[in-house]
């Protein structure tokens, strides 16, 4: 091909490379070891042709035969500056040479037409993975998922997907996790083999334990070394069995399209985790297959409770003179009709902590959270009843819900019904199907004892955290204050993450929601969800028209932010303006707690912090420190109003929670 034919691109100044030096350029996406030798230059194939080793990072070395030879520097392999040639005794035939120019001192490489891209196994299961609704993929690109990788950037290159590099897998997969549970979708996580895919198990286990749909793909070594223990091999399926609902390696002779198909269908239908392993060698085969969808492949979920329940259910509520009722984050697409029905029956709704914020704390109805992280108000009516309608909750022990008493339980999943013990009722359905049939069922009471009862019970409540506000001991900011300037401040249609640990308890206890979603590590209680997990959440609101535009806060303890701490720059990279919360009490103050319970010591649960304020800034993001209860509403009305990452850094007494 003439040079007039050829893309001449230009790699560089001749300063760049000083005489007797190598370095790797790559124009387009084609790795080339640029060489500076006797006064002339030379551009060869990057790769070495014993393992890929590249030449371009090697130097060049003077042999036992005296002359000058490029030198490999993974495992010595020799290679002429100038022509690529190998030694004598090799049955190479050399590198590859692509022609060079000085022109005004800037160094230009002449490199074929790109040809047209060859379709790949990987680019068939991409395209699937986008028509089957995933719009968002975190994780990290490295060795063994290139051609994945490659393929997932051609479909965010049009539009298909959105892409975050994040700093740690473990990140990765909290944020899908996240992204899941305020979606119902799966957005994907990206990894490498081996230690790169066991990270993702944490937030796998957070996925699957709170029924999040998610989609884990990750690289593999290739196949022709399966086994014998190569670098980073480890036997991925085994690893995420327990984890995962699906787990299958692609393989050459694999139906493709139909396998992400499959995985994408699993993890939404199941809610739950869908794992495909790909091998290096597999993500570059041509394929001209056509990409797989949903059609045809899923049908309705809404599943409407039998007459006989219905009936029983509806004799239950018309004899009860104090009917509540337990919405769990299980009724999360019905809280509309949940509300209704509480509406019609003049019935308290309390939620369980995952469950938060399903109805807000101001509506007539509500009793807020009941258990552990709860209001004594929730405590009260649950002492008071004579009826329990639980919606969507599973009756974890942190909950509290009341066993003895009667208990009409509704869930969509027949093993949720009964699972720890029996119940008066369960009733196998839909909650929203079961909530509209119901209605239909019962007339409006006409006693709103319970009511009024609930606007008393919340002013008792009120009160008593304007008693807590007074205390102060001098030793940093009270929970209670923050989050009654947080409640105060933060927009009603907010979507909230949290992490784990007193902070979260104070959360519970003293935030009242107005409309706000919040996302936690549910039944894992994993300590570091609430940033990633906040990731994962302002992705949704850039895919999904529901949560457009909502403003994403998550809240944390010293303890939790240190997790995962340069996700904060990740932030920053996507200008994700998340507004971050965060307890500084220098400790682990749940785990202090449960020493002093349980009659131990308090033993190595202080933590040494550096200025997570002066951090966020150093980052790029807004970062302030507040010490003072006085100085908390300016600080965090700035904070949501930043137009870019911000943190603000609360100095709190680790015994005002």
């Amino acid at each position: 091909m003439s040079e007039a034919d050829l893309e001449w691109v230009k790699v560089g100044h001749v300063d760049d490379l000083p005489e007797g030096r190598v370095k790797t350029v790559t124009p387009r996406n084609i790795s080339i070891c640029l060489s500076h030798f006797d006064g002339q230059w030379a551009a060869m194939d990057n790769k070495c042709p014993h393992q890929g080793g590249p030449l371009g990072e090697g130097s060049i070395e003077t042999g036992v035969d005296g002359q000058c030879w490029i030198r490999c520097p993974w495992h010595g392999w020799d290679f002429h500056p100038l022509t690529g040639a190998p030694p004598g005794g090799h049955e190479d035939t050399g590198q590859q040479l692509y022609p060079v120019k000085i022109l005004d001192s800037e160094v230009f490489v002449g490199l074929e037409p790109e040809p047209e891209h060859q379709r790949t196994t990987t680019d068939v299961m991409a395209e699937t993975m986008v028509n089957w609704g995933v719009k968002s993929v975190f994780g990290m690109v490295g060795h063994s998922n290139l051609g994945l990788a490659d393929a997932i950037r051609r479909r965010v290159s049009d539009g298909e997907l959105r892409y975050f590099g994040v700093r740690h897998e473990g990140a990765a997969a909290f944020a899908a996790s996240a992204y899941g549970k305020l979606t119902g979708m799966p957005a994907a996580c990206l990894t490498i083999a081996g230690p790169g895919a066991t990270n993702l198990l944490t937030g796998m286990w957070d996925a699957k334990v709170d029924r999040a749909p998610v989609l884990a793909l990750t690289g593999q070594v290739q196949t022709q070394v399966f086994g014998p223990g190569a670098f980073q091999d480890i036997d991925l399926k085994s690893a995420f069995e327990a984890v995962s609902k699906f787990s299958q390696p692609v393989l050459t002779t694999s139906n493709h399209a139909e396998l992400m198909t499959l995985a994408c269908k699993s993890a939404i239908v199941e809610r739950d985790v869908a794992h495909l392993i790909f091998p290096d060698d597999v993500q570059t085969i041509p394929s001209d297959a056509k990409a797989g969808s949903p059609q045809g492949r899923i049908g309705e979920d809404v599943v409407v409770p039998s007459e006989d329940a219905l009936e029983a259910a509806s004799d239950l509520i018309q004899n009860a003179k104090r009917p509540i009722i337990v919405m769990g984050h299980g009724a999360v697409s019905a809280r509309n009709a949940v509300i209704e029905l509480a509406e019609r029956l003049g019935a308290p709704v309390m939620t369980t902590f995952k469950g938060k914020g399903l109805i807000a704390d101001d509506h007539p109805n509500a009793a807020g959270v009941l258990g552990r992280s709860g209001t004594p108000i929730a405590s009260w009516f649950m002492n008071e009843s004579d009826l329990i309608l639980s919606l969507g909750s599973s009756f974890a022990n942190h909950t509290g819900i009341d066993r003895s008493k009667p208990i009409i339980q509704v869930d969509f999943e027949r093993m949720q019904l009964g699972k720890f013990h029996p119940v008066k009722l369960p009733i196998w359905g839909e909650i929203g199907a079961f909530c509209r049939a119901i209605c239909e069922r019962l007339d409006p009471r006409s006693d709103d004892r319970q009511v009024k009862e609930l606007t008393e019970r919340w002013a008792m409540w009120r009160e008593e955290k304007r008693t807590r506000l007074a205390e102060e001991r001098g030793q940093g900011v009270s929970s209670v204050a923050l989050f009654d300037v947080l409640s105060e401040l933060c927009p009603a249609d907010a979507i909230i993450a949290v992490d784990v640990g007193n902070n979260t308890y104070s959360f519970g206890r003293y935030f009242e929601t107005t409309g706000q979603r919040v996302l936690m590590s549910g039944y894992l209680g994993s300590i570091g969800f609430a940033l990633p997990a906040a990731m994962g959440a302002w992705a949704a609101t850039q895919d999904v028209a529901e949560f457009a535009g909502r403003k994403v806060v998550s809240i944390s303890g010293d303890g939790g932010f240190g997790q995962y701490p340069m996700e904060f720059a990740t932030l920053v990279k996507y200008g994700m303006n998340i507004t971050h919360i965060l307890l500084n009490n220098a400790e682990l103050g749940k785990i202090s707690k449960e020493q002093r319970a349980g009659e131990w010591p308090v033993w190595e649960t202080n933590l040494h912090n550096p200025s997570f304020a002066a951090y966020a800034r150093l980052c790029g993001g807004h970062g302030a420190k507040v010490t003072e209860t006085a100085d908390l509403k300016e600080a965090i009305a700035t904070a949501l109003n930043a137009d870019k990452p911000a943190l603000v850094e609360v100095t709190t007494d680790a015994e005002l929670v």
